[in-house]
This record gives C-alpha cells, sequence and structure tokens, in this order.
C-alpha cells in the first residue's frame, strides 16, 4: 500500500465493523495520517449491511469512496464482498471472511446461498485472501474478536507499525477483552504474511 488509500469495510450488523473502522482510524491518525471515515448502518441492529468508509492520505477531503476508488475491501461476511465489488478496481486487495451469515431469505428456503463467491472474486482478476477469522476467533475462545482478526490482516499492508495497532487496541478496549482482542490481531497479521 502507499502513503494513501481507500478502504471499504462490509459486512452485516453485530459484526464489529464500527469497532474496526476506528481502531484502524486511530493507528492511521497516530501514525501522521489525515483520515476521514463514514458509516452507514441501515438495518444493522437486525442483521442487515454495514459498511464504513475510511480514505486516508497527507490531506483528504471527503470521507466516501467513490465507486471503482477502493484499494481495499475487508469483507466480515463473504457474500458481502460481492455487494459491494462496484467499488474496487483492477489492483484492489479483497481480505474476506469465509464466515457465511445466511440472510432471513436463505434462512428460511426462499433462496439459496451461492457457493462461488470466491471464484467471482477471483474472475474479476481481483487479489483475494481468504481468511476464516471465524475459525480463528472461536479457537481463541473469543467468536466476538473476528473484527480484530481482521484488521490484524489488514495492518499488514498497511504502512503503520504493528506497535501502533497494538496501543490502540488497548487504549480503545476494555483491559478484560484486551489480551484476546491482541492475540486475534496477531493471528491475522500472521494469516496475512503467510499467505
Amino acid at each position: 500500500m502507499t502513503d494513501s488509500g481507500n478502504i471499504l469495510m462490509c459486512g452485516v450488523g453485530g459484526q464489529g465493523i464500527l469497532l474496526a473502522s476506528e481502531i484502524t482510524s486511530s493507528a492511521l491518525i497516530k501514525a501522521g495520517y489525515d483520515v476521514k471515515k463514514s458509516e452507514v448502518h441501515g438495518m444493522a441492529q437486525r442483521g442487515g449491511s454495514v459498511v464504513a468508509h475510511l480514505r486516508y492520505g497527507e490531506k483528504v477531503y471527503s470521507p466516501l469512496i467513490e465507486p471503482g476508488t477502493a484499494d481495499v475491501e475487508l469483507a466480515f461476511e463473504i457474500l458481502e464482498s460481492v455487494r459491494y465489488m462496484n467499488y474496487l478496481h483492477k489492483n484492489s486487495k479483497v481480505i474476506v471472511n469465509t464466515q457465511k451469515i445466511y440472510p432471513p431469505s436463505v434462512a428460511t428456503g426462499i433462496e439459496q446461498y451461492p457457493d462461488d463467491i470466491l471464484d467471482t472474486l477471483r474472475k474479476n482478476k481481483l487479489s483475494v485472501l481468504p481468511i476464516n477469522a471465524f475459525g480463528v476467533a472461536q479457537e481463541l475462545g473469543e467468536p466476538r474478536a473476528v473484527n480484530m482478526v481482521i484488521v490484524g490482516s489488514l495492518s499488514y499492508f498497511l504502512p503503520i507499525k504493528e506497535s501502533i495497532f497494538q496501543k490502540v487496541i488497548k487504549e480503545r478496549l476494555p483491559e478484560k477483552i484486551q489480551k484476546v482482542n491482541l492475540e486475534a490481531f496477531s493471528k491475522g497479521r500472521e494469516l496475512a504474511a503467510n499467505k
């Protein structure tokens, strides 16, 4: 990644996307970047789509990412990764959690969940990094730490020291959950480094 960029985070309500965007933007600010972010909650409390736009650089004037200009997409749920494909360009990186969260139409049998999502992303010649963030979080005994696994993976590609992210996590999270979230972050970073 360069010294400026556009990061789109997407998923469904309850996955900690807003916290992930806050931690990422705080780390970028601590590293000396100008940062603007915007969030759309929609029906988040009912498991609906959530998207956060985050832009950083020497000087940023607008928080919104224009279609075709997202450098990185963080998809906290696999199907959401294709919902926002129009924001990506040919050099975009997609970090996608392979977890499936069935929408009501699938859970009730009205529709089928697509099984070719990663192929769809790759057919568009995108750089795709699939990670089982939910599985990693479960292994750590804290399924809610999925967001920190994903932020850890993202951190590997950003021009920021790992220690800055760790400091922000400690500042932002209550002491009783810092350790597991720092472990989740480290595991995510390790996954990105080994792919």
